[in-house]
């Protein structure tokens, strides 16, 4: 659907007024805020539901921050899943098998489009479309709350106020940059651009790169660089883990998943994965990185099987964090000066949800959303949040079964509220809980980490439960 296009007034009849403006009834549908992968299959699973649904999307086609042509998109020439295909798709709708077992981001893109025109998603998207607020609707006294959604164009246009029963943000949390703080960074002469800035490998060609940050990225730029870059220096702060893509003949999370099959204890998987990456990357402090203080399940690992190549050759050089920086230099943890000429700030991202009160996702004074079961609102239990995860297998088919989730649970909280209330209290008092199977290194990048073994077994629990009451 175009922004420009109007509502039917025969489905949005009934209008309040809130602070001198009109508001749009939509009666029981639900609005579902972005359409990449997690909105999709939010609209798709809503309406299997039986559920009206309404998506907003500020961009102009689906596929979130896979389709690399949107503003927000973190995606460069040479992105591949991380995940393999198994644990990346769907579970009812599979990817090609003719794909290899780490698709392209084009490749990606393409099955999200596949599935938006197989499941008849697109008449239910508003492109190009930006949700401005949303807020609590004003005298809807008994029953769940309801909400007012105000959108726009996401290029002009008048604003325009709906009500819905329930809101959905899949607005995904990988698009918002977390910027460090150096000292001496603003007269630094060289040029600094955050990794979600970098798009292709010409931008590294010819130039002095010094990469700060060891996530997936990190190590996939460090990696162009060293076959672009005339030197590529890479920064850590912290040691970690790095996986191959591939161990014992196969994708290294499918081995990985073969070993939570068996149940063992944390200690015995812990083991294995050590001697299996021995095995594979070996001990990559030879090449300067520092050692890992945490165990090997209490964040999930890097996968890169190229960084270890380029560290042996000498075309990565790792180095510790940065102390500071000069006009035309940075100084080392180390006391060593390096003299980059271009600095990408692999360092992350941070959520943000522009269009929400904090309070009412609980966040806290570090800006960390607080839900219960990683997804609801902890006060109002018609707002939910799919897709905010950092699991150790691909998010898509969590994100599935969260969208399966909120729609029986928005069936169950109209049929049967008293019971649902009795569900509510109980999720949010677990609100604080770690879906792991280890404990969790306490850092942005780690707030939303989950299990997928152990966050799913937890959301088929809470499912079964709903599913006696309706």
């Amino acid at each position: 659907m175009s922004a420009d296009r109007q509502f039917d007034d025969a489905a949005g009849n009934a209008t309040y007024w809130r602070d001198g403006e009109p508001v749009y009834d939509r009666g029981d549908t639900v609005c579902v805020i972005g359409a990449g992968g997690t909105g999709l299959t939010t609209i798709k699973n809503l309406r299997e539901a039986g559920f009206g649904v309404d998506c907003y999307e500020r961009e102009t086609g689906v596929g979130g921050g896979w389709n690399w042509r949107h503003d927000r998109s973190p995606v460069y020439a040479s992105t591949h899943l991380i995940s393999s295909k198994p644990f990346t798709q769907f579970p009812d709708f599979p990817m090609p098998d003719d794909w290899p077992d780490y698709p392209h981001h084009s490749q990606v893109l393409q099955y999200f489009e596949r599935y938006a025109d197989h499941f008849g998603l697109r008449e239910h998207i508003w492109f190009g479309t930006e949700v401005a607020r949303v807020e609590p609707a004003e005298g809807t006294a008994g029953g769940p709350p309801r909400w007012d959604v105000t959108v726009k164009g996401s290029r002009g246009g008048a604003p325009r106020t709906m009500r819905y029963a329930a809101v959905v943000a899949a607005n995904g949390h990988n698009w918002s940059p977390k910027m460090p703080e150096y000292e001496g960074l603003s007269e630094y002469r060289g040029k600094v651009i955050h990794a979600g800035q970098y798009k292709d490998a010409a931008q590294l060609r010819g130039r002095k790169v010094l990469v700060i940050g060891a996530g997936n990225s990190g190590c996939d730029i460090a990696v162009e660089a060293a076959q672009q870059a005339a030197k590529c220096w890479h920064s850590t702060r912290r040691g970690y883990w790095y996986a191959p893509k591939f161990a014992l003949g196969r994708p290294a999370d499918q081995v990985n998943d073969q070993i939570l099959a068996m149940r063992l204890p944390v200690k015995v998987r812990q083991w294995l994965l050590h001697r299996t990456i021995n095995m594979t990357v070996g001990d990559l402090t030879r090449f300067g990185l520092p050692r890992p203080e945490h165990g090997i399940l209490e964040m999930h690992p890097l996968v890169n099987s190229q960084l270890p190549y380029y560290l042996g050759h000498g075309d990565v050089v790792a180095v510790p964090d940065v102390r500071h920086f000069e006009s035309h230099a940075v100084v080392l943890a180390d006391g060593r000066t390096i003299d980059p000429d271009l600095v990408v700030m692999a360092t992350g991202y941070l959520p943000r949800f522009e269009f929400l009160e904090p309070e009412l996702l609980s966040t806290d004074a570090a800006g960390r959303p607080r839900l219960a079961l990683q997804m609801l609102s902890r006060t109002h239990p018609t707002l939910a949040v799919a897709g905010l995860l950092q699991p150790d297998s691909a998010l898509f088919t969590l994100s599935h079964w969260q969208a399966v989730f909120i729609a029986q649970w928005l069936r169950v909280l109209d049929a049967a509220p008293d019971r649902a209330q009795a569900i509510y209290a109980r999720l949010r008092t677990e609100g604080d809980r770690r879906y792991t199977q280890s404990k969790v290194t306490d850092s942005t990048r780690h707030w939303f980490e989950v299990s997928h073994f152990v966050y799913l077994k937890e959301l088929e629990k809470t499912l079964h439960e709903l599913e006696a009451v309706s």
